[in-house]
């Protein structure tokens, strides 16, 4: 057994089969007590430390808590990440004696990289140089995806589109879900239902709109494809050879088998022929496991006891190439339920699955997301509001936030789904990606009563003001690899507190988010890092950080900070990417240095990689108080952007800036308290929200927050 050391410290074992019948393979890894663990998928236990945990990677639609996801990339707050090379189920005790222990059920060798970085940062740039970057999707999947379990039909889609437009609500993507078809993998429109999907199309997308529809793995016999993917052994099959027929129950179909690359050529040609044709602009890959239990089937790569995990790379990989080689001059976009090493190169987004509408369902989310986004795979989504059937009768303990009388209809006995749908949409707004989906009647922003809808439309809104911060993020992520959507730990290593916090991140540098998951809760504990001092977007009111605060969260109000010296451009509000939009403020919070990278270009190809586009390098000088800009204009003459210090009370030394180009002064908009004169008023914020715990404000000592309260 081979033994690796660092002087005299023993830090790795080898476990390697001893003879041809040992196909199990492992290794061993020195664990420090005070070493911490992110990554390793999807796992919806709701913790994000996985130290002292026991975690199965493998895709597994019925996990505890909700579908688990294998990326078997482990990233530490010591300045490595392991990834491990074995698509197989595999088994990682982080912590556990001392040692973090992988095994993996089938193997002939052992093989993973250890990545170094002195940052997080320069861990997921060599994850990036081992894997492949992630490519820019088009613009429109960062605005709002609006979907619901489902569209039954061509004219209930365009009516809530046209909802929209009327109600002058953003939206850029609609989806069709499922069963549009009339037989699963018959790739056709049911035309009682679907009569002109191509002239839905058109309409959609001079309305701004792009589309994306659900297409299955499986294919039923009988269906027009079934007998030319069986004749070229092109499906999911037992050891005879036969076609894997569902699960024992539901017997909806086999799985055509990715793996083989003539077969991943053919599906691509299938979609692009008779789906992509009819004017869709993406492609959601549903149930990308697949959904079969891997004992006794076999893929072209190999038994599915040693290759079950990769299918979801092959599959959106298929895809992806083929937009690549077909549709040069579009951006690729598919919707993954499953992911696994590598898969971030394929255009994807992957969501968290068919989750509950729960209060505790939302709480898990976001350490599940936080750990997804640490293994490497920066756009990750769930469902806002859950996606499962609401309960007929639910009472909550507390009175809730929201009267449901007006959204009967929709929301039934669920009192408080109103509330916690608010509060999941508050927390969707700041994720890499805002996308709505669920079984409820109806799912648009207008669907959830009176008192709801004008909290959903603040939050839609502000998302698309976000969009030239946020899609520089973005822009960023595909430069370097480091994920827009950060578990705390990321930015602030030497800030013991934040290792098990897992119920705040940020959102690219600035964001500090801090969602409400409590019902009835007005108020929660928020953990701000150490360090630096922190604004709450609202008041512009400045903390120091290292220490707990309470900061008073009414229902329209999530708890938001932004970290000094940072740097937000804003756009004006469109109706959806396709509308050009100009940076019409840049907010600059004072108290350190700081750098900002805008970007922009068409939204829809790839000339990004090639230098198309627009590039600016921000900078506040926070000693001399001046924001400069090189590189590309994004604003000039009457479209000068506003420059707004974003100070609650100004400091003697701070004087309101200007942003220079050359000799070219752009102007700045202050007024009381550092307030910029075009701010908009804030709803239901009380002139203090803002209360330290423990030491007074400005203390560097307090403990981290256990959750939310009242």
């Amino acid at each position: 057994m081979p033994n690796y050391k660092d002087g005299n410290e023993q830090i790795l074992n080898d476990r390697r089969p001893t003879d041809p019948e040992f196909y199990q393979v492992g290794a061993s890894f020195a664990s420090p007590e005070d070493e911490h663990y992110y990554g390793l998928g999807q796992n919806q236990e709701g913790y994000l430390d996985h130290r002292g945990h026991t975690v199965q990677c493998w895709q597994d639609y019925n996990a505890t808590g909700g579908q688990s996801v294998c990326v078997p990339f482990l990233v530490t707050n010591k300045g490595y990440g392991v990834v491990w090379d074995n698509p197989s189920k595999t088994t990682i005790r982080p912590g556990f004696n001392e040692q973090t222990t992988w095994t993996s059920e089938v193997g002939n060798r052992v093989s993973f990289f250890v990545i170094a970085g002195r940052t997080t940062d320069e861990i997921y740039a060599g994850y990036r140089l081992l894997t492949g970057p992630t490519p820019l999707l088009p613009k429109a999947a960062y605005g709002y995806i609006q979907c619901k379990q489902r569209y039954r039909s061509q004219d209930e889609l365009m009516s809530v589109a046209k909802g929209y437009r009327d109600r002058h609500l953003p939206a850029d993507v609609f989806v069709v879900d499922w069963f549009y078809y009339t037989k699963m993998g018959q790739m056709d429109f049911d035309p009682k239902l679907w009569p002109d999907p191509s002239a839905m199309n058109a309409q959609l997308h001079q309305m701004g709109y792009q589309t994306m529809i659900s297409v299955w793995p499986r294919f039923v016999p009988g269906t027009r494809f079934y007998d030319t993917i069986l004749k070229n052994g092109w499906f999911e099959h037992l050891a005879d050879g036969t076609p894997t027929n569902g699960l024992p129950y539901d017997r909806a179909g086999s799985d055509i088998d990715t793996t083989n690359p003539d077969a991943a050529k053919w599906y691509w040609g299938a979609i692009r022929d008779h789906i992509l044709s009819k004017g869709f602009d993406s492609i959601w890959l549903d149930e990308t496991e697949p959904d079969l239990p891997p004992n006794g089937s076999y893929f072209h790569a190999g038994p599915g006891t040693e290759f079950f995990n990769i299918y979801p790379l092959t599959h959106t990989a298929a895809l992806y190439d083929g937009f690549r080689r077909d549709m040069p001059n579009k951006r690729a976009l598919s919707l993954s339920r499953d992911a696994y090493l590598g898969i971030q190169r394929n255009g994807v987004i992957v969501w968290s699955s068919d989750i509950s509408p729960t209060w505790d369902t939302l709480q898990r989310q976001i350490p599940t997301g936080l750990d997804f986004t640490a293994s490497g795979i920066a756009n990750w989504s769930n469902d806002t509001g859950g996606w499962q059937y609401l309960p007929a009768v639910h009472h909550p303990l507390h009175r809730p936030l929201l009267d449901p009388s007006d959204a009967r209809d929709n929301v039934g006995g669920y009192d408080d789904y109103p509330e916690l749908y608010t509060r999941w949409f508050e927390y969707a707004a700041f994720l890499p990606i805002f996308r709505t989906h669920g079984s409820r009647n109806e799912n648009e922003v207008w669907s959830y009563g009176k008192q709801a809808e004008p909290i959903l439309e603040k939050y839609l809104k502000l998302r698309y003001e976000l969009l030239p911060y946020l899609y520089s993020a973005e822009y960023n992520t595909w430069k370097t690899g480091a994920p827009i959507l950060r578990a705390l730990f990321m930015d602030f290593p030497k800030d013991p507190r934040v290792a098990d916090i897992g119920d705040e991140y940020m959102l690219g540098p600035a964001f500090l988010v801090a969602p409400v998951v409590e019902q009835g809760a007005t108020s929660r504990r928020v953990y701000l890092p150490a360090g630096t001092d922190w604004y709450f977007y609202w008041t512009n009111q400045r903390v120091h950080g290292g220490q707990t605060i309470t900061v008073s969260a009414p229902i329209d109000t999530l708890p938001l900070f932004v970290r000094a010296g940072s740097i937000v451009p804003m756009g004006n509000l469109i109706m959806s990417t396709a509308e050009p939009q100009k940076i019409v403020k840049v907010r600059v919070y004072p108290g350190a240095d700081g750098d900002f990278t805008l970007f922009d270009d068409d939204g829809k190809t790839y000339g990004y990689e090639q230098g198309e586009d627009r590039v600016s390098h921000l900078h506040w000088g926070n000693g001399s108080a001046k924001l400069t800009h090189s590189g590309a204009d994004f604003w000039s003459g009457a479209d000068d952007a506003i420059v707004e210090i974003e100070q609650y009370k100004e400091p003697a030394n701070i004087a309101p800036a200007d942003l220079q180009r050359g000799e070219r002064p752009l102007p700045v908009g202050t007024g009381t308290n550092g307030r910029s004169l075009d701010s908009a008023p804030q709803d239901n914020v009380p002139p203090n929200p803002v209360t330290p715990i423990g030491p007074p404000t400005g203390g560097q000592s307090g403990g981290a927050p256990t959750g939310s309260s009242r």
